[in-house]
This record gives C-alpha cells, structure tokens and sequence, in this order.
C-alpha cells in the first residue's frame, strides 16, 4: 500500500486545501497537474528535502483538497498559489510544475508578478495547442454528458486516462492511489467539473508574456509523452527566453515522475 499524507490544512474561503512541507533549506515548491495530486511526487519529495524545504499541496478540488468548490479553474488555483506563498512566507522559492501546473505557475509570475528563483516546467500545458483535440476537449466542451456516466463508467474511464500518461506502466497499488480520489459521487463531479473550466482560456493571455520571463527555465520532457508531444515541447521553448535549458528524458511519458523518477531528480539536483 502507497502511503502519502499532506499533514497541514488551510482554509481557501472557498475550500480546504491540504498542504506539507518537508525538509530544512531554500525554499522549492512542487506543482501537480491533472488528473493527478500531490501523491506524483511522493517518490521525488524524499531526496530533495535533503537540501530544500519542499512544499507541495493539493489543488482545489484534487487528491485529499475540498472537492465541493464551485470554481476550480486554473485562475483560482493560481490566485490560491499567491495566497499559500504568502501564508507559507515565502518569496522567491524554486518552483517545479508538471502538467497545468505550469499553467498556474506560469499565471502567477507573469500576471501575479509573483517572483521566483527558478522554474522547472515538466511536460507542462503552456503554448497554444495543449487542450485542443482528444479526450481533454471532449469533457471541456461535454462536462455535463461525462458526468451522467454510471459510476462504473466514470471510473473506468478516470482509470484509462490516468493509465495513458505513462509509458512505463503504473504499479497496482500507485494505479489504485490516482484512481480512488475521484471515485466517490462528489470526487466523479469535481473530475469533470476540472475539466470543464480548465481549457485553453487560461493560457491565452500568456502567450505574447512568455519571451519575457527572467528567471532561470528548464524544460524537462518525457520522450515518450502521447499527451503532449516533443513537438509540443520544441515549441514551448521556442516561445521562452534563448538561453531556456531543454532536457528529454528517455522511457518516459507525460507521468515522467513515476516512469523516470531518478532521471528526474538528476536534472532537478543540479
């Protein structure tokens, strides 16, 4: 059995959002995307807290966080991001972000004027392109008719979709652990319900904002992602400053935290 625990809460106004922090050291924040939770970095945490204060959280509507709030598009998420960094203290921490995490931390630099030290973006939703197509725009355009599922089906298809992020095949027990935060009648309404307000309106206004970001950026990317393609990847960095550091990391795909962690945690430790 996977254990993975979030020990701190904090009261957004709108929900309760579950948070931890792990370590002594500079401060490094971890973003998660979807449809996953705090819990894809449980493998990374550890190794880092060595020499970093790690902090990760739930989003809004995710993983053990409130499942019942109204709005949990990436706007909010964003606007939660600011409020924790200021709850937590901190000013200018390293900053990873899988998924459309990398759309809440991109908001909340460059609209935020939030400063970081770093930004590390994994196989992140960012350039034009990333929820267009597939099964991501489908619920965006349809949440209403996913949500009428049978159970059964809701969860077989929460089951497929989060099997499809890795190439290398996901343990049982780790399978399991996704799949069960969306498998009460509330969680099955909060998984479409993410999906429905998370498209690509969030990131439109980013798009001309990107060049301009200062900090230093590394672009890390699973080669074998069938979400979003190395050719998706070349284009983000096109999009950012010249000097954006770009790795590929083999035998990975979007998941690139439970196909390659220690690849991974290579490139984040240096």
């Amino acid at each position: 059995m996977v254990e993975w625990t979030l020990p701190e809460r904090w009261d957004a106004g709108d929900g309760e959002v579950h948070w931890g922090a792990f370590g002594e050291g500079p401060a490094m924040v971890l973003l998660h995307g979807t449809p996953f939770s705090s819990f894809i970095w449980r493998d990374i945490v550890p190794v880092l807290a060595r020499d970093h204060t790690v902090y990760v959280w739930d989003m809004l509507g995710f993983g053990a966080s409130g499942k019942d709030s109204l709005d949990v598009s990436l706007r909010r998420q964003a606007t939660i991001f600011v409020d924790l960094l200021q709850h937590w203290g901190i000013e200018t921490p390293r900053v990873v972000a899988h998924d459309v995490g990398g759309v809440v931390a991109l908001r909340t630099t460059l609209l935020h004027e939030m400063t970081f030290r770093s930004l590390t973006l994994i196989d992140a939703a960012s350039v034009t392109g990333w929820g267009s197509g597939g099964f991501f725009q489908a619920v965006h355009a349809h949440p209403g008719a996913f949500s009428e599922l049978p159970d059964w089906a809701s969860d077989a298809l929460v089951d497929a979709k989060i099997r499809s992020g890795s190439h290398m095949g996901l343990r049982a027990d780790a399978r399991q652990a996704y799949v069960d935060q969306w498998a009460t009648p509330e969680a099955r309404l909060a998984f479409y319900r993410q999906y429905a307000q998370g498209g690509e309106e969030h990131t439109g206004e980013l798009q001309d904002l990107l060049g301009s970001l200062t900090v230093p950026l590394h672009v890390i990317w699973g080669a074998q992602d069938r979400w979003l393609d190395l050719d998706y990847a070349r284009r983000l960095v096109e999009a950012l400053p010249r000097q954006t550091r770009f790795s590929v990391i083999e035998g990975a795909g979007h998941m690139v935290p439970e196909d390659q962690p220690g690849a991974l945690l290579q490139l984040l430790s240096e």
